[in-house]
C-alpha cells in the first residue's frame, strides 16, 4: 500500500520532477499555466474520477455496530482522446510550437519543441525547450491509480457511516494525506414485506479530500527558494444503489452524480536565465508562485459489479462508466 501511495504522489508531480525542462517557461505568465494545464489534465481528472469510486460493494447496510474494513484500488482509464492535446497558437501570447498536437502526461513520447519569445525593452527574451515525454508506457492500461483503506460502521436505523483513509506519506520531499466520509441509508426498510427479498436498495453520499506537497528545488537543482508543488483535491458523489445479496455472491450496481475539483500550484521563487534575441547576452530574472491551475469535472456515472462472499471475507470488483471509465477491485472483512 505504501509503495502504491508513493507512486500516486510521484505521478501527480512528475511535471515537477522534469521541471528543469520547464523552468524556461515560467516567465511566460498565463501561458505557462495554460500549457501545463493542458499537459496535466488527464492525471488530474483521472484522480477525481478514481477518488469517487470504491465506496460500496453492496447496497445492504450493517446491523447496529456491524462493520467492515476494506482495502481497494481504483484505476481510472484515460481515453485516447485525452492522451494528447491540440496546440492552438492563438491561445498563447508568447509561445509557439513545432507540432500542432502534443502528448499529455498520460500520452507517449514527445518530440515537440516549445519556443518562447517575450518582449523586453524593444527586443525579445527568447528560449526553447522540448516537451517532456508522457508516461503511457510506465502505467498499465494508461490508468491513473488511487489506492485506499476504508471502514464502514452500522450506526442506526439502516444507516452506515464510512470513513476512507490513505496512510500519511511523509518523506524528505513528499507529504500527503487523504480522508473521506460517506453515508449509506437503507430504503428497503420503508417498503414493507419487500424487505424480505434478497434485493437491497439504498442511497449513498460521500466526499473525499486529498492534500499533498512535493518539494522540488533540492531535487532538480533549480535556483531559487521555497520551491514546492502543492496539490488539493475534493470529490463528491451522490448515488442510488441496488444489490442482489445471496449467500455466496452479491451483484450490485448504482447510478448517480459525481463532481470533482482540484488545484495544482507551483510555489516559491525561481531564478531563470533568458537570452536576448540576436545577442549573446543572458539575463537572469526571478518569478514567484508562477503556476496556479484549477481542474473541475462533473457528470453522471453508472456502475456494475460483483462480490464473492466467503464468510466474513469478501472479494469484489466493479466497473464504472463515466468521463474516465474506472475499474475498482478490493477485499473486505465484513462482520454484520
Amino acid at each position: 500500500m505504501r509503495k502504491l501511495s508513493l507512486f500516486l504522489l510521484g505521478l501527480l508531480f512528475s511535471m515537477s520532477v522534469k521541471a528543469q525542462e520547464f523552468e524556461l517557461l515560467l516567465l511566460a505568465n498565463d501561458d505557462a499555466s495554460l500549457l501545463m494545464k493542458n499537459y496535466m489534465t488527464p492525471v488530474m481528472e483521472g484522480m477525481q474520477s478514481g477518488m469517487n469510486n470504491g465506496w460500496y460493494h453492496t447496497a445492504k447496510t450493517h446491523k447496529k455496530l456491524g462493520f467492515d474494513i476494506t482495502i481497494l484500488a481504483n484505476a481510472a482509464m484515460v481515453p485516447t482522446s485525452s492522451q494528447s492535446f491540440e496546440f492552438n497558437s492563438a491561445d498563447y501570447k508568447y509561445l509557439s510550437s513545432s507540432s500542432s498536437t502534443i502528448n499529455t502526461i498520460m500520452g507517449g513520447e514527445n518530440n515537440s519543441t516549445i519556443d518562447i519569445r517575450i518582449p523586453e525593452a524593444g527586443n525579445y527574451k527568447i528560449a526553447s525547450f522540448t516537451m517532456p515525454d508522457g508516461i503511457k508506457d510506465d502505467v498499465p492500461l494508461s490508468a491513473v491509480p488511487s489506492p485506499m483503506i476504508q471502514a464502514s460502521l452500522g450506526v442506526f436505523k439502516g444507516t452506515d457511516l464510512s470513513v476512507r483513509y490513505l496512510p500519511e506519506i511523509k518523506t524528505d520531499d513528499v507529504e500527503g494525506n487523504l480522508i473521506g466520509l460517506g453515508v449509506k441509508h437503507d430504503i428497503m426498510q420503508y417498503l414493507g414485506p419487500l424487505d424480505k427479498l434478497p434485493l437491497n436498495i439504498a442511497v449513498f453520499g460521500g466526499f473525499t479530500k486529498m492534500d499533498a506537497t512535493y518539494l522540488i528545488g533540492d531535487i532538480n537543482g533549480l535556483q531559487g527558494s521555497n520551491q514546492e508543488a502543492t496539490f488539493e483535491l475534493t470529490t463528491y458523489t451522490a448515488q442510488a444503489i441496488a444489490s442482489l445479496d445471496f449467500p455466496v455472491i452479491t451483484l450490485y450496481g448504482g447510478i448517480g452524480y459525481e463532481k470533482g475539483t482540484s488545484t495544482l500550484k507551483l510555489n516559491g521563487t525561481y531564478e531563470l536565465d533568458y537570452t536576448i534575441e540576436g545577442t549573446n547576452t543572458t539575463i537572469t530574472e526571478s518569478v514567484t508562485d508562477p503556476i496556479n491551475m484549477d481542474f473541475d469535472t462533473d457528470g453522471i456515472s453508472a456502475k456494475i459489479g460483483a462480490r464473492l462472499n466467503i464468510g466474513f471475507f469478501k472479494i469484489f470488483g466493479d466497473y464504472s462508466i463515466k468521463n474516465y471509465n474506472t475499474a475498482t477491485a478490493g477485499i473486505a472483512f465484513s462482520f454484520r
